[in-house]
């Protein structure tokens, strides 16, 4: 590549982080390593009316839960700084004076009654070439009634003056060339009255004095494509504008429209990276992290969502990402969001990981169902013993809660129709000469003494099983016995022949 590789993340602090964020921030990621180069978060704040207090520092501690951590932001600042727009303010405003100096911008006068007023008389007003000349802006005032205005510190913003009839032409990186008239586009606004720029305005001089190589951004944003590139054009920029990249869409799981918050709500996954706590009214909503994903697993499906390495493969892990991800490689389609497929990502990861990988989750919510870990080394082996039959890591209570404390309740239902004196006997006889040296002899000595006392011993395996663990569940019965020892597995024997006995 000609020039150094620098990209940025730029997300609005307004509430929680979108997986198509996270995707965003990913892709950023992939590229800045495999390219040797820099990825940067950028806050884009500019919009305080939406500004939520916490939102930057829940992106910060997103980012860092799935390992793709910026080179350079806010608490990592590097020579390209500051790292967030409402820092840069001063900035954005001779930027403007410059576009309406030179023809390429005006002021606009016009009060929200004015505009209320205009759309009510014109169907899908948009304020631009046609209309732009019956408005209240420099455009139609005379210099010193923009002077007076001006001076009187009269509300106003500043529009770029999109010209008539052209065709701008960017190539993107995905799309290949995309071409716009701009006869369809208006007269954004650049600069607020408040002195803000808006996201056209910002994005456009903090690329260009980040020196940002590369735009990684949602399809969403490519009708804004031809302002900003009218932008780098007007202000003299255009050989130092990024090359252009717009990531296909997140689509709900039928297929049709963009996977949102609503869609998640209503059909019972996520769709934030980690649960987010309204300030405001306290609602949380939750997130895949506390769900029970492991970050491993989020960031493949994430990756896999609109990108592939052109093989069959599908478990990744972020180094092998960093190795094989090219832009050439990701789908102009949009890609559709299967729940069922991201749990099996995650199973996959879960199977694939050491226990001492996995035991600070799983701790974690054996203590959050009120169950004490006390031996770290007992918890790993009962990981390893069970980790197959775990999709998200509060599966792990389920699959492991009897291995620190003796079943509270039995499915004694699935016992007493076949219950009888006999094979009270049977168990009282196994317990009293219990030896649990491994599995295969524990199993080779129940199955003898089952042969000795005339039983087979499948009729025995499902009540051995509901006195070690309660329930028709878990890994083999005699890996659990082996795990519990000599005297815990007698004493659930001997207080499972009580109740069902009785």
């Amino acid at each position: 590549m000609d020039k150094k590789v620098r990209v940025r993340f730029a997300p609005s602090p307004t509430g929680g982080l979108h997986l198509g964020g996270v995707r965003t921030a990913l892709f950023n990621y992939l590229f800045a390593k495999k390219n040797n180069g820099t990825f940067a978060l950028r806050v884009e704040d500019t919009d305080q009316n939406r500004f939520v207090e916490g939102a930057e520092e829940y992106i910060v501690n997103c980012l860092n839960w799935c390992g793709i951590t910026p080179d350079e932001s806010p608490n990592n600042p590097g020579a390209y700084g500051p790292y967030r727009q409402s820092e840069r303010k001063p900035s954005y405003g001779k930027f403007a004076e410059q576009l309406i100096s030179d023809g390429y911008a005006y002021y606009a006068f016009d009060t929200p009654e004015e505009l209320d007023t205009k759309r009510k008389e014109i169907p899908n007003f948009q304020y631009g070439q046609a209309t732009r000349m019956q408005m209240r802006n420099s455009l139609t005032l005379t210099v010193s009634e923009v002077e007076d205005l001006l001076a009187a510190k009269t509300p106003h913003v500043v529009r770029i003056k999109v010209p008539a009839d052209e065709i701008v032409h960017f190539n993107d990186l995905i799309r290949g060339d995309v071409s716009f008239e701009t006869s369809l586009v208006d007269d954004k606004v650049l600069l607020k009255a408040d002195g803000m720029p808006t996201y056209h305005l910002a994005v456009v001089v903090d690329d260009k004095a980040m020196e940002i190589s590369h735009a990684f951004r949602g399809e969403e944003w490519l009708p804004s494509a031809p302002v900003h590139i009218l932008l780098w054009k007007y202000l003299g920029w255009e050989a130092d504008m990024p090359a252009w990249a717009h990531l296909p869409l997140i689509l709900k799981p039928d297929g049709h429209g963009k996977l949102s918050k609503r869609d998640g709500d209503r059909l019972g996954f996520p769709v934030y990276a980690m649960n987010w706590t309204d300030p405001k009214t306290g609602d949380i909503t939750k997130g895949f992290k506390e769900m029970g994903f492991m970050p491993e697993a989020f960031i493949n499906m994430l990756a896999l969502l609109g990108w592939n390495d052109g093989t069959d493969q599908e478990l990744f892990s972020l180094k092998e990402l960093e190795e094989k991800f090219s832009i050439e490689r990701i789908s102009k389609a949009g890609a559709k969001f299967d729940f069922e497929k991201a749990k099996w990502y995650n199973h996959e990861w879960i199977k694939s990981q050491r226990a001492e990988r996995l035991a600070p989750g799983v701790k974690s919510e054996l203590e959050k169902a009120g169950i004490e870990v006390k031996d770290e080394a007992f918890l790993n082996t009962v990981i390893d013993l069970i980790k197959d039959r775990c999709t998200l890591l509060p599966d792990f209570v389920a699959q492991s809660s009897y291995f620190f404390a003796s079943p509270a309740e039995y499915d004694v239902n699935s016992v007493k129709p076949k219950w009888t004196p006999e094979k009270a006997a049977f168990f009282n006889a196994f317990a009293e000469n219990l030896t649990l040296t491994d599995a295969v002899t524990a199993e080779a000595a129940f199955k003898a003494l089952a042969e000795e006392k005339g039983f087979k011993p499948g009729e025995l395996m499902l009540p051995f099983r509901i006195m070690l663990v309660g329930g028709k569940f878990g890994p083999g019965v005699f890996d659990i016995a082996v795990l519990l020892g000599v005297a815990e597995t007698k004493a659930r024997i001997e207080k499972a022949i009580t109740i069902f006995n009785s």
